[in-house]
């Protein structure tokens, strides 16, 4: 899930060495076929995945995922609104939590901290 705009490392290089297998099945399963199924777009996939990490309050895998949310074309107003709307249905601390997180990822790209 490493891209252009995302310095995160592979799945290989994160845990390769402690869980190859799960590595493994990061990329040729999480990444090659999850993440490519028709039904939706790498827009919305993203969406509900870091809806999913909000309301789960996983914050460690967020930063990652912002960032690829971004790069599929969400911008930070649209994160923003989301996590917004998730406070009353996720809880306020979840959502507290991911917005410092949502603008590091927003201010890595200059033309994403501007308001539309």
């Amino acid at each position: 899930m490493s891209g252009p705009s995302t310095p995160f490392p592979s799945p290989q290089a994160a845990f390769g060495d402690i869980a190859p297998a799960f590595a493994r099945l990061t990329d040729e399963v999480l990444f090659a076929e999850v993440w490519q199924r028709p039904g939706l777009s790498p827009r919305e996939r993203s969406l509900v995945t870091v809806a999913a990490l909000v309301a789960l309050s996983r914050l460690e895998q967020l930063p990652l995922h912002l960032a690829r949310a971004l790069d599929n074309g969400l911008d930070r107003d649209t994160l923003a609104e989301a996590i917004t709307h998730l406070a009353f249905y996720a809880g306020w601390p979840c959502a507290a939590s991911a917005l410092p997180l949502l603008r590091t990822a927003a201010a890595a790209r200059p033309s994403m901290t501007e308001p539309r």
